[in-house]
């Protein structure tokens, strides 16, 4: 297995701003801290799609001769502002076919998990 490690953060809020903006995902549990927190946050959250985003970055960061063919995850709990993420990946040693299969965890600096997941993938042609 092939073990790789990154620190990413901590998340501001104007990140969350800017990928409401992207993304057009506009619920205020993501900006707004009061709403968040009437939702029974301690925060503002930041969206799913953003956390997996920073997985997605992260594979293509370490493997950058191979495409990413495939990201399933499972949200596992919030992330908020100021989280520092620890995002970690283990993948197969050799490829089967031109495939590499592995796996993804993103935990905060508290070891709170926030993401578990896999993905695929593919030499380049």
């Amino acid at each position: 297995m092939n073990h790789k490690t990154m620190m990413m953060g901590p998340i501001e809020p104007i990140d969350l701003v800017k990928y409401a903006g992207a993304s057009g995902d506009f619920n205020p549990i993501h900006t707004v801290p009061d709403c968040a927190k009437n939702q029974g946050h301690r925060d503002i959250i930041a969206h799913g799609m953003y956390v997996m985003g920073l997985a997605a970055r992260s594979i293509e960061e370490w493997f950058p001769h191979q495409k990413l063919r495939r990201i399933q995850v499972r949200f596992m709990s919030p992330t908020y502002p100021n989280d520092q993420l620890i995002i970690q990946a283990k993948c197969t040693e050799s490829a089967t076919g031109g495939w590499r299969e592995g796996l993804i965890e993103i935990t905060d600096d508290r070891e709170e998990i926030k993401l578990k997941g896999s993905f695929a993938l593919h030499e380049e042609e």
